[in-house]
């Protein structure tokens, strides 16, 4: 079957951090897309990702390398080269060398925006300008709403099989132990997935105890993939929170995962132990799909039957996101 996992490594926006973690000044050496990168602030506020070696001899500006003014400055020789990539100095150097000179860029910059509280940076293979945007969720700049509690892992896979579990729906009953499977519907247009889903949960009180008149309680919950690197869920009902999702691939064969959940500052005791329940629960789930993502084989042709769910118009959506196989975006009704 050659690799495990033979697919490439998507194109869109991703996580690559968040904003409170990186400080005017500050430089930070990162590994994803199967490339050795830099990351850091200018001393106006503004982050900036570049390929991570000096042009001049080598050296990884993540490791010793200094931010001067809107610059990064090599920690072997001090050549500095600003957020767009271009040489801005040599200090040591009477003339410009001609293959740095203007406004040609001598490391490639990735196009990076800050947004919902995230570092995003854009890769494709080739290239190419982002072909799409970041969606805002206004939850995640809302003074009413909370910090961000965030929890990660590193899981040696691709992108396109973690997400696959969320139209997935068989999996929850024999992998996390639900009563029954998820009811619900899903739609692809252009870049966005939509799926909702009705769930059961015990009913708490507003102290925080389980109501045990109350019976089984219904969680309203809205899934959207934005691309491949950005998914959110809102939770409304009995339970209200809203959590990121941010997958980005390391290489090939592994990937980081973030989730990232806030709620609203003013929740009663009893649904604020609900968020806490659901972050707990999520997190169950995903330390429990880990074996199966790290030892399974991907299937490009699997059997599948009428209760699987609609894998194949996800995985035909997914497949806009890879350069190599269909660069077309892939439009079909859920």
């Amino acid at each position: 079957m050659g690799k495990r996992i033979p697919l490439p490594i998507p194109f869109g926006w991703f996580a690559v951090g968040f904003s409170a973690d990186l400080k005017a000044g500050e430089v930070k050496p990162m590994k994803y897309f199967g490339r050795e990168l830099v990351m850091f602030r200018t001393e106006s506020g503004e982050a900036k990702v570049l390929d991570a070696f000096c042009p001049h001899l080598g050296a990884h500006l993540g490791y010793g390398g200094k931010v001067h003014g809107e610059s990064i400055a090599c920690p072997f020789h001090g050549w500095q080269f600003n957020g767009a990539g271009r040489c801005t100095a040599v200090p040591y150097a009477n003339n410009m060398p001609p293959k740095v000179a203007g406004d040609k860029p001598a490391i490639y910059a990735y196009p990076t925006i800050e947004r919902n509280q995230v570092i995003w940076t854009w890769y494709h293979p080739d290239r190419i300008e982002p072909t799409y945007d970041v969606h805002v969720v206004p939850e995640f700049g809302d003074d009413a709403w909370t910090p961000l509690e965030i929890m990660e892992w590193t899981i040696n896979t691709s992108i396109q099989e973690t997400a696959e579990n969320a139209v997935d729906a068989p999996h929850f009953i024999y992998v996390h132990g639900t009563p029954d499977m998820p009811v619900g519907e899903s739609s692809f247009e252009g870049t966005t997935r939509t799926s909702q889903y009705v769930m059961k949960t015990p009913a708490v009180s507003d102290d925080g105890n389980l109501d045990l008149d109350g019976g089984m309680v219904d969680v309203h919950l809205v899934t959207v993939s934005n691309g491949s690197g950005m998914g959110y869920q809102r939770f409304n009902g009995a339970l209200e929170a809203v959590m990121m999702g941010l997958p980005v691939p390391i290489d090939e064969n592994s990937m980081k995962l973030y989730f990232a959940f806030t709620q609203p500052k003013n929740l009663s005791q009893g649904k604020q132990f609900m968020a806490w329940g659901a972050r707990m629960e999520l997190k169950r789930q995903v330390e429990s799909d880990m074996p199966i993502w790290e030892n399974k084989v991907y299937l490009d042709s699997p059997t599948l039957c009428d209760g699987d769910g609609p894998i194949h118009q996800y995985r035909k959506w997914f497949r806009q996101f890879y350069a190599e196989l269909a660069p077309a975006p892939i439009r079909a009704a859920g």
